[in-house]
């Protein structure tokens, strides 16, 4: 399974940005989905995760980004989604988007596939 991240850019502080996540080779409905972002001089760090298709409860946000932050999938379009709100300065990073088999988890470790990140700017 190949990922591609795509949908960042530049927007204001409160703005919204929505990323996508899309696959080929490979369907995502049968894995998890993470998604992370290295800030510049930063770890990366992981953001949430969504379950399989019909798992989609078992979805986890980290609490930076929890409320402001929510993942869904089109199956039809073979992409999960990471709609962005509420964007703070902070949240400016490189974001990945990244598959594994089983649960959804937060570790970047336990994923297997990996896309190319999408760079995000929030700055006014």
């Amino acid at each position: 399974v190949q990922l591609q991240a795509s949908g960042g850019g530049l927007v204001q502080p409160g703005g919204s940005l929505t990323l996508s996540c899309t696959a080929s080779g490979g369907t995502l409905d049968y894995v998890a989905v993470g998604w992370f972002r290295r800030a510049p001089g930063k770890e990366r760090e992981g953001l949430s995760c969504i379950g399989s298709r019909g798992s989609e409860d078992s979805s986890y946000y980290v609490d930076s980004v929890k409320g402001r932050f929510t993942q869904s999938r089109d199956s039809a379009k073979n992409t999960v989604y990471l709609q962005m709100n509420s964007l703070k300065p902070e949240d400016t990073a490189i974001y990945y988007c990244a598959a594994r088999w089983g649960a959804g988890a937060l570790g970047a470790n336990e994923y297997t596939y990996w896309g190319q990140g999408t760079l995000v700017t929030v700055s006014s």
